[in-house]
């Protein structure tokens, strides 16, 4: 990139968001691995209770929304905008994690129901980070791909919401995983940029 193209460039949300996720990639790194120890969890124990399950999960979904919302507020506070997802997916984490914690005994379905909209939720912001990214760096497909994978997630849980138990688990378990894999993958990448950002 020229020096001229670099000075007649205006300041972007994405530059500040690519910095910011740059300087914190470990934290995306620890969402990720977080996600693929979930998933490990859920298949380890392949008939888990509900209980079990849903503590599982709400440890999770509090342990990823805290590390989203470090990574949030960790950047220089005059970009706070660039990165107001991330506080989204934070918030949306904790409180959905908070009210597993809180209602251990819910139903199947119930539970279903909060980690089926917590999914879409976090699969939204993080399509829309990776759009404010996609001119800054490569490889903000993978944040895409994470996001359609969370989506399509949570729309499967909402229109299936009778699968069995066991299915559940495992198809939560394979999330998880997969979930997990991409993020770190966009950590590595996000890795490089550490300097150059």
């Amino acid at each position: 990139m020229t020096s001229a193209h670099m000075e007649s460039r205006p300041p972007l949300a994405g530059f500040a968001l690519l910095r910011t996720m740059a300087d914190n990639w470990w934290l995306v790194l620890l969402r990720g691995l977080a996600a693929i120890a979930f998933g490990i969890l859920a298949f380890a124990w392949p008939v888990i209770t509900l209980l079990t399950l849903t503590l599982l999960w709400g440890a999770y979904a509090v342990a990823d929304g805290l590390f989203a919302l470090w990574g949030a507020v960790a950047g220089p506070r005059g970009q706070m905008g660039a990165r107001f997802w991330l506080v989204i997916v934070g918030i949306a984490g904790v409180i959905a994690g908070l009210l597993a914690f809180a209602w251990p005994g819910v139903t199947a379905l119930v539970l279903l129901f909060f980690i089926a909209v917590w999914a879409i939720v976090i699969g939204i912001m993080q399509i829309w980070g990776a759009i404010q990214l996609r001119k800054e760096m490569e490889g903000e497909w993978l944040l895409i791909l994470s996001g359609l994978l969370s989506v399509a997630f949570g729309i499967l849980l909402l229109v299936r919401p009778g699968l069995g138990a066991l299915a559940v688990v495992w198809m939560i378990g394979w999330f998880a995983i997969l979930e997990g894999c991409l993020l770190v993958a966009l950590s590595l990448r996000l890795r490089k940029h550490k300097h150059s950002a």
